[in-house]
């Protein structure tokens, strides 16, 4: 008997008769002879609406009551699936992250796991029942509840499949797989049916919603296959691996160009050129827990130079008042802040062996008056930041340009399952 951890996003169990249907298809699994161990996260909207709820009750709610309040939507919808499951007969209990013994730091609202027991899930498998966890939680070396932060029911369910040494785990959402651009911006955006953990770890990093990048940092860790697929037509999706082996000679050098729109773009203006400065601001932002992303330092003009950096969207409220403080002690000129930008990435293993994709990717963009702001590179990624405006212009050129499109001369074999 084989065991399979499957992951079910809030719309895959938005209201009774998702519910219903994610049942009968767990069933089903287990029915076929598999062991199950089954995370879910809140119904629909019902993280958003409890935020929604304290934010109306609090200006600045403690993010250990915050974590008390979230952590019940993901409760209920583990309760809810196993009376569905257990009206098919198929025999189910629902654990909450403490149950299971997942043990995280003390950081509220974005704890880190450190530890899973789940003794608890493996004594249900032996039972011969399926195991229903609520995902996105655990409980801290403190024994206080905390929540794993955005994504965290994938994280749930890849750190229980490297914990009970799954054979694989699926993850069920609303889209068929991984596509090789948003399809809603590039309507001939083809489905991928295989990547490299690394080709999705950039991609996540780039902007992809489809798995949350700690997720997938897990399951390349620990060597946990990920299949990414719909709970809506329940077809096979696509595969995320480590088998390198399982790279079609034919398959094109770029696997994907993700977007993010999440980020803004600030700078740190007639910044006196001299050895800290940068040292002083960056370790000030990291104190803060500002996350920064793309970094470029002009070239020195009369002894001063601009520092510019990209980070969450979100995080300009607490970075801003970080780089004036800053700016006032070495003597900078001013701060500015850009939140209309974007940045675009090209992600794929090819491009290790493949000279001139950076170049080509400048041309095209210089073609279609797409201006590059700034620039990031990885072994298999390349990163720009253009004006938002363009965003749409240049993800459809790119996309045509590498061959992506979903009527180019190309096809790859769906892996085999491991």
């Amino acid at each position: 008997m084989g065991l399979v951890v499957q992951k079910f996003g809030g719309t895959s169990v938005a209201d009774p008769d998702r519910m219903r249907r994610v049942a009968r298809h767990v069933a089903d699994t287990r029915a076929g002879g598999d062991g199950v161990v089954v995370v879910v996260s809140a119904m629909g909207k019902a993280t958003d609406n409890l935020l929604g709820l304290a934010r109306q009750v609090s200006a600045n709610p403690s993010g250990r009551e915050l974590d008390m309040l979230l952590t019940t939507g993901e409760r209920i919808s583990s309760a809810l699936l196993c009376m569905a499951l257990l009206d098919l007969g198929c025999d189910a209990v629902s654990f909450t992250g403490s149950q299971v013994g997942i043990i995280t730091d003390t950081s509220h609202t974005k704890a880190k796991i450190l530890e899973i027991k789940g003794d608890r899930v493996r004594e249900a498998i032996a039972q011969g029942k399926v195991a229903v966890v609520a995902g996105f939680q655990g409980v801290s070396t403190a024994k206080e509840v905390t929540t794993l932060g955005r994504g965290g029911s994938d994280t749930t369910a890849v750190a229980l499949a490297a914990a009970l040494r799954a054979d694989s785990c699926e993850i069920y959402t609303d889209v068929t797989g991984v596509f090789s651009a948003d399809p809603r911006m590039v309507p001939r955006a083809r489905k991928l049916p295989w990547l490299s953990f690394d080709e999705m770890l950039e991609m996540a990093g780039a902007g992809s919603k489809v798995l949350a990048l700690r997720s997938v940092e897990f399951a390349r860790n620990h060597g946990v296959p990920i299949h990414v697929r719909s709970s809506f037509t329940w077809e096979p999706g696509t595969w995320v691996s480590g088998d390198e082996g399982r790279r079609a000679m034919e398959e094109p050098i770029i696997s994907g160009v993700v977007h993010d729109v999440g980020e803004s773009k600030m700078t740190l203006l007639g910044v006196p050129d001299r050895p800290g400065v940068s040292a002083l601001l960056f370790e000030s932002l990291a104190h803060a827990n500002v996350n920064v992303d793309m970094i470029v330092q002009n070239t020195s003009v009369d002894g001063t130079t601009d520092i510019s950096f990209t980070l969450p969207a979100g995080d300009v409220a607490v970075a801003q008042p970080i780089l004036e403080r800053v700016g006032a002690e070495v003597g900078a000129k001013g701060v500015d802040t850009d939140a209309q930008i974007a940045k675009l990435s090209l992600v794929g293993a090819g491009m290790k062996t493949s000279p001139g994709v950076a170049a080509r990717m400048f041309r095209v963009l210089a073609d279609h008056g797409v201006n590059i702001e700034m620039i990031s590179t990885s072994t298999i990624r390349i990163s720009v930041v253009v004006e938002r405006s363009m965003l749409d212009t240049a993800i459809v050129a790119l996309h045509a340009a590498f061959g992506l499109d979903a009527d180019s001369d190309y096809s790859a074999p769906l892996p085999e399952r491991t």
